[in-house]
């Protein structure tokens, strides 16, 4: 093997764990940030309202940015981008852990959010860039990190409340190892992309409308409307379904709360195991093949768990439904990059603005939950599964032609 290869190969390997680092640290501060609002409200008298406020203003203020993030990634800013978002990444967790009141705490989430998405997004991005060719697979591995430190952040969270250490360490903790991991980034310079020779001659005017042009171009292809539209679908049965998972259980299938905490641990730690399962099944499967069949089962399934009187066997086609819609979103966010190869940060932003437009799903479910009952709302999530048979069916003809 030449040394050019060998080296290529310790790149991209040592980007491979750069970026899954960064990664587990960003959804262990959102699992023990989920934990924690229990021990945060009580110890700083915050009401609901505020709860919400800060809850809500952070996530729109990064929407907001984050395409122009993107965007002037690909404009050669990157590097700057990652690196400044992940110092101000740190700094926020060290403003959260010493937080006294509702506006400190407002301020540092103002500032965790945007920087989480030019820190933690953007090195997506590069992981995405720095092999081609292996897309699905690291990105069943980011989608496995993600998963490990969602599952651990509460665990973390748990045990040091339960030891009386409260909830501010968690965040002191999270802010060294953040650090470290923006340390290996900055000692890394290469694998996160060069700054580029056009940022240093063309304007910031120049380079956001070369931005903007590029985006506007992207979504004229019908394949990249397409892609941005199957993976909100593939979210019907993730992220939506978990959201109203126990509401259904107690409210339409008379399951206690305890029974309904239950089937949220259940899918979310049969999703962990089937992340794990993804990153060795897309060794052997092409990614698309892989999300049909599974599409197809998971379709299944679910009908059968809306079917079903029993609340165990409900709890059992959960524990089966997990696993099947693991890797939807690795294989889709990797189609979504093939499809716009020299323009990750574009595909971010495009990303990013998908995801917004996605957010108004759980209101309109809420909406039709409030005039045609629960039961017969949660079956409009049938529609993720059976887009994805569709999409992905007609992307394969349209490939074949």
């Amino acid at each position: 093997m030449s040394h050019h290869r060998l080296f290529f190969r310790a790149a991209s390997s040592a980007l491979l764990l750069i970026a899954l680092s960064i990664e587990l640290i960003d959804e262990l501060v959102d699992g023990a940030s989920g934990a924690a609002w229990p021990s945060i409200r009580s110890e700083l008298s915050l009401s609901y309202l505020e709860v919400g406020l800060l809850l809500g203003l952070p996530t729109l203020l990064s929407i907001l940015v984050e395409p122009a993030m993107g965007l002037l990634a690909d404009a050669g800013w990157r590097r700057r981008l990652i690196l400044g978002g992940g110092s101000a990444f740190t700094a926020a967790l060290a403003l959260l852990a010493a937080a006294g009141g509702f506006w400190p705490l407002l301020a540092a989430w103002a500032l965790f959010y945007p920087a989480s998405g030019a820190f933690v997004t953007l090195t997506q991005a590069a992981l995405m860039d720095a092999d081609p060719g292996r897309r699905e697979q690291n990105m069943a591995r980011w989608a496995l990190a993600g998963s490990l430190g969602n599952f651990a952040g509460p665990l973390m969270m748990g045990l040091f409340v339960s030891a009386g250490a409260g909830w501010r360490p968690v965040f002191v903790l999270l802010a060294l190892v953040s650090a470290l991991a923006l340390l290996a980034a900055w000692r890394a310079p290469a694998l996160l992309g060069p700054s580029g020779p056009q940022t240093e001659t063309a304007s910031l005017r120049a380079l956001w409308q070369d931005g903007l042009d590029a985006a506007r171009s992207a979504l004229r292809r019908a394949d990249v409307r397409g892609a941005l539209l199957l993976l909100e679908c593939a979210n019907l049965l993730l992220d939506v379904l978990r959201a109203f998972l126990a509401l259904y259980l107690v409210d339409a299938a008379g399951s206690g709360p305890a029974e309904a905490a239950l089937a949220v641990a259940i899918f979310t730690g049969a999703g962990l195991l089937g992340d794990a399962l993804a990153v060795r099944v897309l060794e052997r499967v092409a990614g698309a093949r892989y999300v049909w069949w599974s599409a197809l089962a998971a379709a299944l399934v679910f009908a059968a768990f809306l079917l079903v009187p029993s609340v165990t066997a409900k709890l059992i086609l959960l524990a089966a439904l997990g696993p099947l819609t693991s890797g939807w979103y690795a294989v889709l966010q990797a189609r979504l990059y093939g499809l716009l190869p020299e323009r990750s940060g574009t595909a971010v932003a495009l990303g990013t603005l998908g995801s917004a437009l996605g957010a108004g799903v759980p209101v309109l479910l809420g909406l039709l939950a409030q005039r045609l009952g629960l039961e017969a709302a949660m079956w409009l999530l049938l529609l993720g599964p059976l887009a994805l048979l569709l999409g992905l069916q007609r992307a394969a003809r349209e490939a074949a032609r």
